[in-house]
């Protein structure tokens, strides 16, 4: 019995189509996906890899058995293929051909742009930041998505890169200021990462006037021959109208601002009180001491705590608001805490990440109301030392809500007026700050590092107009209730690894040798040394700060050591913590405001259940994408609060043309010398044109400017006088008048002391760098 052609034509497809995806490790996936599967994105490569060379489309649909004639599967192969050249998996060459980015030395990640025109290639893989011309900058806008390709070094010795294709536009909308100019119409950018002014057509004005702050649609991205076209969609509002720094930087850096509908109709299905429903199977804390201690001006809640001596050692207490209790996983309330990751706090202003009804309402732990918690009830020794922990969840009502101010003054004044108000916690009060110098002294011998550094205030008047900026004290009660956290933050990390769970640990890892390098380079100008070799340890960096205290270039050298150091991130996989020098470190006691505490809670309740790490609803690869989209949140809201308030400062300075400050030298270059201005710690240049009548001359071995006929040097840390000269605004720019020298290292340099010899010369005042005051981000409690 013979088959006819038709049949047989049939049958053959039939074959190719099992031998194309047989092999396929995940043919079951696709076919799962597709009616008419074809090979996986996985097999698509791996066929690539062994080929050994770029195949054009026909080629590959050969390599795959996957017929022409076969029309739906060959497009269908035809658009993975794009699709995989668009997500950077693949790059097509000029001849057609598809190929692997390994094998053609290209890079493949995210653009990142500087306000002086050039920028950087971030690679999605680990290696070195790749260079990118103002030429080559031409082409994408900052945060575009790019394949670029290593032709060789700049003059600094940077691996510089060309652009070979764009495999994402990143950048469909700017916020910038309308400007106007013989009949052409253009925004400038807010964001100084993007420094392309976008073209305005005629009929995209929307009535916009000249110097409105618009929201402008990108309708043409930049090319090689062209920059960006846009039309305007929205007027933000005038320029300098008060708080549009803010609402600025929000449309600027992509900071989702508004609530959904669905989420809306869905926070309306939540009840505005604890029920007794929600309290069922819970622990009944409401008799404890729990209280908050915040700032002033705190609205949400986190965390309550109460302490009490034990025979061996101490009871710790640390109840967390129970987010994971409200906000589901696939809710629309979750899908939006996740794109925000967290809330941002400008000067007067926050945008959250959860809605006010939770954030200030059903999930803060506010006074004398019931509120859901997850607590970590810790059992720590004589010596400061955690022994065990135990994690469950409760009901409470805080029985106070305190300021850092408060507790301080009724723990340091006897006749303190809020020892009456408060007399029912001062004991408890008391007990924590007894446990407190015991967790200090353990954190002295653990060698974690301590900064003294010193954050800004910024004092609005009735019109939202800068009156004053003044430095953020820090007392002990601000530190009573960071160990407390950092405390609890170890216990859950440890707690979880026990368990085995995917999580997210909060990674500080340790210095860089390129940066160990510089750090050196720089400390050398100061006749100091960091020791340790290849890998300091926390112990090495304070024996620096230990050198430097109570000189004028205290905060300089210290914003130097902060700077050598890696960023801190969200990750699965545990590299401990080098500042704070702990071996597990994970953020539990924040999750009204930060997304990974919301994970890390999720973790706890699941481990509870005892059903292993295999049922929980997330898995370690998607841990990986909630660590990187986390900690690129969180650069986020710090760069959106750095530009509002520095152009809040900037604002203020230009109200204060002609004043006097004293400044320290930050940097020393081959046009001029910039510095702080204290106690505003607001950047400016001096440019050697101020400097005096003379031929200055940039060493960049002593990272000074010398005189050529006076030797006058100046360098990092002098102190000196300066005048506001002018401001610019939209540059965030500060220039400044030099008025006289404060240092004495800028006079002569012959014979100049170095730093350590004259330091010999002067009476020491024992210290013990353990002990000093310190400021740490709240991102690490």
């Amino acid at each position: 019995m013979f088959a006819s052609p038709l049949c047989t034509e049939s049958l053959v497809g039939i074959v190719n189509k099992e031998n194309s995806m047989g092999s396929d490790p995940h043919a079951a996936r696709e076919a799962d996906k597709y009616d008419n599967p074809i090979p996986s994105r996985e097999f698509i490569l791996e066929q690539l890899e062994e080929a050994q060379k770029p195949l054009r489309q026909f080629q590959v649909a050969q390599l795959l058995d996957v017929s022409e004639d076969d029309e739906e599967r060959f497009e269908a192969l035809s658009r993975r293929l794009k699709a995989m050249v668009r997500d950077g998996q693949l790059i097509r060459n000029r001849r057609g051909a598809f190929g692997l980015l390994k094998k053609m030395d290209l890079i493949k990640g995210r653009v990142l742009g500087h306000p002086d025109g050039y920028g950087f290639l971030v690679p999605d893989s680990d290696g070195k930041d790749l260079f990118l011309s103002e030429k080559e900058m031409h082409k994408v806008l900052h945060g575009d998505r790019v394949i670029a390709s290593v032709v060789g070094e700049d003059r600094r010795g940077r691996q510089e890169g060309v652009i070979i294709e764009i495999s994402e536009h990143c950048t469909q909308q700017v916020l910038g200021r309308l400007n106007f100019e013989d009949g052409l119409a253009w925004v400038r950018p807010n964001n100084n990462r993007i420094t392309q002014d976008v073209f305005i057509p005629q009929d995209g004005l929307m009535g916009a006037k000249e110097e409105q702050i618009v929201l402008v649609e990108i309708i043409h991205q930049p090319s090689a021959r062209s920059g960006p076209i846009g039309k305007i969609i929205e007027v933000v509002g005038d320029y300098m109208a008060p708080g549009m720094e803010i609402d600025s930087a929000i449309h600027a850096f992509g900071i989702p601002n508004s609530w959904s509908d669905e989420l809306q109709t869905e926070l309306d299905q939540i009840g505005d009180e604890v029920t007794e429903a929600d309290m069922e199977g819970r622990k009944d804390l409401r008799s404890m001491q729990l209280v908050t201690i915040d700032g002033a001006d705190t609205k949400d809640f986190d965390d309550a705590v109460f302490a009490k001596r034990r025979k061996n050692g101490w009871r710790l207490v640390v109840a967390i608001a129970d987010v994971s209790h409200y906000v589901k996983p696939g809710t629309e309330l979750d899908k939006e805490a996740y794109n925000r990751g967290n809330s941002v706090y400008f000067p007067q202003r926050v945008v959250p990440m959860l809605p006010s009804k939770l954030s200030d309402g059903l999930c803060s732990l506010n006074p004398k109301v019931d509120r859901l918690c997850m607590v970590a009830d810790l059992y720590i020794s004589e010596d400061g030392k955690l022994e065990k922990s135990q994690f469950y969840q409760a009901v409470m009502n805080s029985k106070a809500r305190l300021t850092y101010n408060q507790v301080f003054d009724i723990l340091t004044n006897k006749d303190s007026q809020y020892r009456k108000e408060f007399k029912q916690q001062v004991p408890h009060l008391e007990e924590l700050y007894s446990l407190y110098k015991v967790l200090q002294k353990a954190r002295e011998e653990r060698g974690a590092l301590e900064f003294d550094t010193t954050e800004t205030r910024i004092v609005f008047d009735a019109e939202r107009k800068i009156e004053e900026i003044v430095p953020v004290v820090r007392n002990d009660a601000h530190k009573i209730i960071e160990e407390c956290m950092l405390m609890a933050n170890v216990a859950t990390a440890r707690y979880l690894k026990w368990h085995k769970m995917p999580m997210l640990y909060r990674v500080h890892e340790k210095p860089m040798e390129e940066r160990l390098k510089n750090l050196r380079t720089f400390l050398a100008d100061f006749s100091l040394t960091l020791e340790g070799g290849d890998e300091p340890t926390a112990h090495d960096y304070a024996a620096v700060a230990e050198k430097i205290e109570g000189q004028p270039y205290e905060h300089l050298v210290q914003t130097v050591l902060l700077r050598s150091m890696n960023q801190a991130v969200y990750q699965p996989e545990n590299k401990g913590h080098f500042g704070l020098n702990y071996e597990h470190y994970a953020h539990f006691t924040s999750p009204i405001r930060r997304y990974p505490d919301l994970l890390i809670h999720r973790a706890i309740r699941h481990a509870w259940t005892k059903d292993g790490a295999e049922t929980f609803t997330y898995n370690d690869s998607q841990m990986v994408e909630f660590g990187q989209h986390c900690s690129d949140t969180e650069r986020r809201a710090d760069e959106a609060t750095r530009d509002a308030v520095t152009f809040l400062k900037c604002e203020y300075l230009s109200h204060h043309i002609g004043g006097e400050y004293e400044a320290v030298v930050s940097a020393a270059t081959n046009f001029g010398l910039f510095v702080e201005l204290q106690p505003l710690f607001v950047e400016g240049l001096v440019h050697i044109t101020e400097l005096g009548e003379d031929y200055f001359h940039y060493d960049n071995a002593r990272h000074c400017l010398k005189g050529e006929r006076t030797g006058k040097v100046y360098r990092l840390g002098d102190r000196i006088k300066v005048q506001v000269a002018q401001v610019n605004l939209d540059d965030r720019k500060v220039d400044l008048r030099f008025i006289e020298s404060l240092s004495d290292s800028s006079e002569e340099f012959a014979g100049e002391e170095s730093v350590a010899e004259q330091q010999a010369e002067k009476p020491k005042k024992k210290r013990n760098y353990r002990k000093k005051k310190r400021s740490r981000s709240k991102t690490d409690k």
